[in-house]
């Protein structure tokens, strides 16, 4: 009989993303960070490889990420409410960590399950946040697909790129329940 932990599974079922726009100060404070870090650190990593890194970006960063944003928004000719909503997870962020896919050569690893475990770490992150008490969001948007923001911004190397933004901070109000999937009609059983 397998080991349960009902407490775990109740949380998965009921979670919840909060919308960023609704993240209010306080942040977790660094020890406190660094524990979900930890947490989403144990994500599938086949290989080891580690292909994923982590860029706190703290409120002082988020004022030269949304005047960033908006930059390059008018460079790209993105439209104004593009624009506006892709400084917005800036403007109105209280602490982001960045997660970086990093491609590593492996003869063994294909970059693909790469990507894969940085869509783990990020949802590991996310998750952590959410159990730990916090309100936790994670965007990504035109920016994160910029390389000249993804440069400017992060200073990051050719084998990287944004996985996501994971904004975490204190929840303010609670969005309303969303319709989920119906299992049914994406489910099929293989019997044979």
């Amino acid at each position: 009989m397998p080991l349960e932990s009902p407490a775990a599974l109740e949380f998965l079922l009921s979670r919840r993303s909060r919308p960023a726009k609704t993240l209010v100060a306080p942040v977790p404070t660094r020890e406190q960070l660094m524990l979900l870090l930890t947490a989403a650190a144990r994500s599938p990593d086949h290989g080891k490889l580690e292909p994923w890194r982590f860029i706190v970006l703290e409120k002082g960063a988020m004022s030269r990420l949304a005047a960033l944003t908006e930059d390059r928004g008018h460079a790209l000719g993105k439209a104004p409410e593009d624009i506006t909503k892709g400084r917005n997870q800036f403007d109105l962020g209280q602490l982001a960590v960045a997660v970086i896919e990093v491609q590593k050569p492996s003869e063994k690893i294909p970059t693909i399950e790469q990507t894969y475990s940085a869509g783990a770490v990020c949802l590991a992150l996310l998750n952590a946040a959410l159990a730990a008490g916090w309100g936790a969001n994670w965007l990504s948007g035109w920016v994160s697909h910029d390389r000249v923001f993804c440069d400017q911004a992060l200073g990051l190397a050719d084998n990287e790129r944004v996985a996501g933004f994971v904004h975490i901070a204190t929840e303010g109000t609670a969005p309303p329940e969303r319709p989920r999937p119906d299992l049914n009609a994406i489910t099929s059983w293989v019997s044979e």
